[in-house]
């Protein structure tokens, strides 16, 4: 009996470390909810950004990001791969119901949607150019967007360093998507497109002769990996995987493959990281 006392001091004592295990945070739900090791992992990507993200017959997806997104989950221990269509809406959404793992879909990180996800990354940094008709040279700069038709792509950014933070005043186009954008640049509803500059080469290289990129960068796009809120271990993962990505020389060889002939100045080294928390 002299020992009954100690006994259940010591049950209670493990009980509550059990407890405190469990509260999310701790380090063992951390590793466990993580999708660091995990055997399979679907990846969302765009399906109509050609160049980055476009869906094939069958289901596949060819791209830029395609590939960086394969190349990030193999290395972090996935034996199987699969690519699901997101859109700029939607990205957040399908993050949190675990319909998709990790996001690579031009998604530029920023201090709101960092609220809401984990960013992995970045894994290439962006410029924010324009895309005109060809022929029309009344646009030349960031400046000569004021008074004209811009489209806004709906869940996109970029509109809005134009407006709000250069204080750029034009007239708004909304749009599903990029893809709807161009086809309303291209039958002149709009007067112009505004987004990172390896999502307007894609679209430049399929309408060669009908549009061009203005050549004018003014701000910077940093993509980033997106994971659900609080992974910070598949964070730390994804940045492991990008710094090899660039370091075996994989990044330079995906870069030239997919906007190599495009002829924008393209960065072989590793971006710096925003760091995970």
């Amino acid at each position: 009996m002299r020992n009954a006392l100690p006994l259940a001091g010591l049950l209670a004592r493990v009980a509550a470390v059990g407890l405190l295990l469990a509260l999310p945070g701790c380090s063992a739900a951390a590793g466990s909810d993580s999708i660091a090791g995990r055997d399979s992992l679907v990846v969302g990507v765009k399906a109509d950004q050609p160049g980055l993200g476009l869906a094939g017959p069958g289901g596949t997806f060819r791209g830029f990001e395609v590939e960086v997104g394969r190349y990030i989950a193999r290395h972090m221990g996935a034996s199987r791969v699969g690519f699901k269509a997101v859109t700029s809406e939607n990205r957040e959404r399908l993050l949190d119901a675990g319909e998709v793992d990790l996001v690579l879909a031009s998604y530029s990180i920023t201090a709101d949607r960092s609220t809401k996800v984990t960013f992995g990354g970045p894994y290439y940094v962006a410029h924010q150019d324009i895309m005109v008709r060809r022929g029309d040279d009344r646009i030349r700069t960031v400046r000569d967007l004021a008074g004209r038709r811009m489209c806004q792509a709906a869940g996109s950014v970029s509109t809005e360093r134009v407006i709000e933070g250069l204080g750029v005043r034009t007239g708004l186009v909304p749009a599903p998507s990029y893809a709807a954008c161009v086809d309303r640049l291209l039958d002149g509803g709009v007067d112009a497109v505004s987004t990172g500059d390896l999502v307007l080469a894609g679209f430049a290289a399929r309408s060669r002769a009908s549009l061009r990129i203005v050549n004018a960068p003014f701000t910077e796009e940093r993509y980033g990996v997106g994971l659900r809120k609080g992974d910070i271990d598949g964070c730390e993962a994804v940045n492991k995987a990008i710094t090899e990505m660039y370091q075996t020389g994989s990044a330079q060889r995906m870069l030239r493959v997919w906007f190599g002939s495009t002829g924008l100045r393209l960065t072989g080294s590793v971006p710096e990281f925003e760091g995970c928390s």
